[in-house]
């Protein structure tokens, strides 16, 4: 169960769907618009998984679907947790990028188990200051899993910012992963960021 969860995320992570959880109101969105971004961000997903590209080339896609779905900045902080804090606006903007191309990579990487795959998406629900998103995903030779998307437009654009599969937070255990690299790094976020411009 959970490679199928980690294999699922591959899938669902070309959507944009990291972020932290906001913390004011929602702006414009509603259950259509909510809606609606997820299938709009799963069928470029799709569209990538069954290209039939090199995997380099699937790769750079499915970052830039990452990108334009998500709130980078946003989710790069998360990843990094306090320690974004403290360090400053340069070393920051290369943590990010190079945090943009590690998803990419690490995700794509997965992407040709998914041929073939499909996710129903359901019901839009407001939650708290947010959208919840319902979806069942139907991968080969596995039980359909339960799928919950957040999504806000705190930033000023509808974002997605987590996804919830089976009960599992995707954020919190990406979250966790960066902490352990940077802490086998001793805390050097500049290190962190050249091994991330090779890792995924």
């Amino acid at each position: 169960m959970r490679n199928s969860r980690r294999g699922l995320l591959a899938l669902l992570a070309g959507a944009g769907a990291f972020a932290v959880l906001p913390g004011g109101p929602a702006l414009a969105l509603d259950t259509t618009e909510a809606r609606a971004l997820i299938e709009t961000s799963l069928t470029e997903v799709h569209a990538v998984i069954n290209s039939g590209q090199p995997p380099a080339e699937m790769y750079r896609d499915f970052e830039e679907v990452f990108a334009r779905y998500a709130d980078v900045d946003v989710i790069a902080r998360s990843a990094l947790g306090p320690v974004a804090r403290q360090i400053g606006a340069g070393e920051f903007a290369e943590y990010r990028q190079a945090f943009q191309g590690y998803i990419g990579r690490k995700y794509g990487k997965r992407f040709r188990e998914f041929v073939g795959s499909r996710i129903e998406v359901g019901e839009a629900r407001p939650l708290k200051s947010f959208f919840a998103v319902s979806s069942t995903a139907y991968l080969n030779g596995r039980a359909p899993m339960q799928v919950e998307w957040h999504v806000s437009d705190r930033s000023g654009r509808s974002l997605f910012f987590n996804i919830i599969i089976e009960g599992v937070n995707m954020l919190a255990s990406e979250r966790a992963e960066i902490a352990a690299m940077l802490t086998r790094r001793g805390g050097d976020v500049a290190a962190l960021s050249a091994d991330l411009q090779q890792a995924g």
